[in-house]
């Protein structure tokens, strides 16, 4: 039996990737605004902790650089994927928070890959000599841990609606 679309299932998913999208793209905006040009940086714990304004065309923690051309499209898929997923299947809420960090961190890269064919790097945390990287990936790493978390530590049944 075919399981019904709906929006209203899994309510935490939505508003946690809604909120997700807005930050992200908050927060590249005022990069690109406050800090221009690229290269800026903005010592807040000098040496160890940065803002510094990078253009990253590769994926998260500037893995493969110069995929912004499949990224964005890799980003697509698994945005439409979640958004099915989540409105399909009755999710627990750590679940519906892991997939809904992991939808706002594509959508958020994927908007920028679309659009500008790069994505706006800026947290820079040098005292582990760590990649640059953005809100987005940070959602779509709390996700993972989310999710993770979620299948170490299951409950004995699924939610239902």
């Amino acid at each position: 039996m075919a399981r019904s679309f709906s929006f209203a299932k899994n309510s935490l998913f939505w508003q946690v990737a809604i909120a997700g999208i807005i930050l992200d793209q908050i927060s590249k905006l005022w990069v690109s605004q406050a800090m221009d040009p690229v290269g800026t940086t903005w010592p807040l714990w000098s040496g160890v902790f940065h803002f510094t304004y990078v253009l990253n065309t590769g994926a998260a923690f500037s893995a493969f650089r110069g995929g912004a051309g499949w990224l964005k499209w890799l980003s697509l898929a698994v945005s439409v994927g979640l958004i099915i997923f989540a409105g399909k299947v009755s999710l627990r809420k750590l679940e519906q928070l892991g997939y809904g960090c992991i939808l706002a961190g594509a959508v958020g890269n994927g908007i920028d890959r679309f659009l500008f064919g790069h994505v706006i790097d800026f947290v820079d945390f040098r005292l582990i000599n760590f990649p640059i990287f953005n809100l987005a990936d940070v959602s779509i790493n709390i996700g993972i841990a989310a999710l993770l978390w979620a299948s170490f530590f299951p409950v004995s049944s699924r939610k239902t609606e």
